[in-house]
């Protein structure tokens, strides 16, 4: 699908992405729109998802209302070791190399609801998860939990034309060491505008940036985005200079893009592409949804993507110890915090 027709003037390119309808009873036309756009950019539109317009105005409406608290009811809900709830402006650093603080947007995680009782909840990534008091935000926990169903529902759907880009049986990444019991996490983001006493415009010349530039650590990432512009990518990471184009918004659409697992699955024939974020002055949401494999899924090279001439290009790795070293790299040490929290 074109979207350069979109007006939005002193701005660099718009990036052209191919648009997935899961609507569509056409499978072959969707893997080879899929498969084009994994092999160009990494990222693509997903339109006719199942998920009414109506839930996404309210799912964004709740996340609005938590965002507008106070700091203090805020950072009662910091984020914990399992990397559940609030992460203030500052806490994530993705671009160490380039960025002078750390990313100006604020967020909050949401992952899979395992009560502390179950052993399962020892896993690094499992657990149960923060939530707001019900008199504070009624109906917030009901309305995330219920997106973090749809999306899952979403990304596995997408998962099976993945699957069959790769010349796999479509179920591939249904299995229970796959998506069975995934990783799988919401992530709130509000990225302030400058009426903020913290929000700030982007100078990437001088290392400010509302996102930093950084690839995905997992499978594939769903994007669920407000309408300002601001999300930019970097179709050849090696190129110098870099050429960065944005992905505009898409009403009613996901845009989707590949994770560094799924670039480590297909020897790097499909690619996790670098992305940032820039801040125009104006407030801007989004909604991420992260999808990675099972704790102890081993993420390794697919034999129909490695030969003798095309060996396999990275090691193999766990799903919870890549994701583990990936969070702690980028991500504020909790211990900082210790005379915030209340």
């Amino acid at each position: 699908m074109e979207n350069s027709k979109i007006n939005h003037p002193n701005i660099p390119a718009i990036s052209k992405l191919n648009c997935i309808d899961l609507s569509s009873p056409d499978i072959q036309n969707s893997v080879s729109l899929l498969k084009q756009a994994c092999l160009d950019s990494g990222f693509f539109y997903v339109i006719n998802h199942g998920i009414t317009q109506e839930f996404m105005d309210e799912v964004f409406e709740q996340s609005r209302r938590f965002f507008e608290l106070p700091i203090d009811e805020k950072m009662k809900l910091l984020r914990n070791e399992k990397n559940r709830g609030y992460t203030p402006v500052l806490d994530e650093l993705l671009d160490s190399e380039n960025q002078v603080n750390g990313d100006y947007k604020e967020g909050y995680y949401i992952g899979v609801e395992v009560p502390e009782d179950d052993p399962a909840s020892e896993k690094p990534f499992y657990g149960p998860n923060q939530w707001p008091p019900t008199d504070l935000l009624p109906g917030w926990r009901e309305t995330m939990e219920k997106y973090h169903q749809e999306a899952l529902r979403v990304a596995k759907a997408v998962a099976r034309i993945i699957a069959l880009a790769l010349d796999l049986d479509g179920d591939f990444f249904d299995k229970p060491e796959m998506l069975g019991e995934p990783i799988a996490t919401s992530r709130l983001l509000h990225y302030e505008g400058v009426r903020h006493v913290t929000g700030r415009m982007s100078d990437p010349d001088n290392g400010i940036f509302g996102s930093g530039a950084h690839s995905d650590y997992g499978l594939i990432t769903l994007l669920a985005t407000d309408d300002n512009l601001g999300l930019q990518i970097c179709k050849d990471k090696d190129s110098n200079p870099q050429i960065w184009e944005y992905v505009a918004p898409l009403k009613g659409a996901f845009v989707v893009n590949l994770g560094d697992m799924l670039e480590r699955w297909s020897n790097g024939i499909f690619r996790s592409t670098l992305h940032r974020v820039l801040g125009n002055g104006q407030e801007r949401y989004s909604i991420a949804y992260f999808v990675e494999p099972s704790h102890e899924c081993v993420v390794e090279c697919l034999p129909s993507c490695k030969s003798e001439t095309n060996p396999p290009k990275f090691p193999p790795v766990t799903s919870a110890a890549y994701l583990s070293q990936r969070y702690k790299d980028t991500h504020t040490d909790l211990s900082s915090y210790q005379n915030s929290k209340t």
